[in-house]
């Protein structure tokens, strides 16, 4: 499976707007939990495999699309969330919220 591109054909899309692209990004296994693993700073590979609870493979494939989407980098400490990542996490906080509130 391709990473989601802006422009290019996604899961749900033929137009790939960028909401259905965030969606489909959103959407893939293991997405949202390597997210939520990095939002309190960075974590080497083999921490955010055991926090994220799974495989290698899975997680690099992760981890590539979050790179291509400019969600998440590899810096000398491990992986952590971009601008663009914690602004990401900023948006989810009311859905989070949400759910907390146990609707």
């Amino acid at each position: 499976m391709t990473s989601p591109r802006i422009g290019s054909k996604v899961r749900g899309s033929s137009t790939g707007r960028p909401i259905m692209v965030a969606l489909d990004l959103l959407g893939r296994r293991g997405t949202l939990r390597v997210i939520w693993e990095l939002r309190l700073g960075p974590m080497t590979f083999r921490a955010l495999q055991e926090a994220a609870e799974t495989n290698p493979a899975l997680l690099n494939a992760r981890l590539k699309d979050l790179r291509v989407a400019g969600v998440v980098d590899h810096q000398e400490g491990g992986y952590c969330l971009t601008d663009r990542g914690r602004a990401l996490m900023d948006a989810l906080t009311p859905l989070y919220k949400w759910s907390e509130a146990g609707h």
